[in-house]
């Protein structure tokens, strides 16, 4: 398995996602998370559509997103 964590480098919510998000990992819930920076990536649309949002968790980029701003723990266990 493998998230998508869209984010800013000092956005203390995006890094309280990601620390929610690693405690939920276990040798048998294993996963790898990516984290894009949205400042970072250098894509203007991608900065347009999550700037206001982030953090935003996906587990497929072709589905919609799992949740913004807060992990929702329950949706992100029921895909573990």
């Amino acid at each position: 398995m493998q998230f998508t964590l869209y984010s800013r480098d000092y956005c203390h919510l995006c890094h309280d996602m990601l620390d929610a998000l690693l405690r939920l990992q276990t040798p048998q819930r294993p996963f790898t998370v990516n984290v894009i920076d949205i400042d970072q990536a250098g894509d203007p649309e991608l900065l347009a559509k999550y700037d206001e949002l982030v953090p935003v968790l996906f587990a497929d980029l072709s589905q919609p997103e799992l949740c913004h701003y807060f992990l929702d723990e329950a949706k992100v266990l029921q895909l573990l």
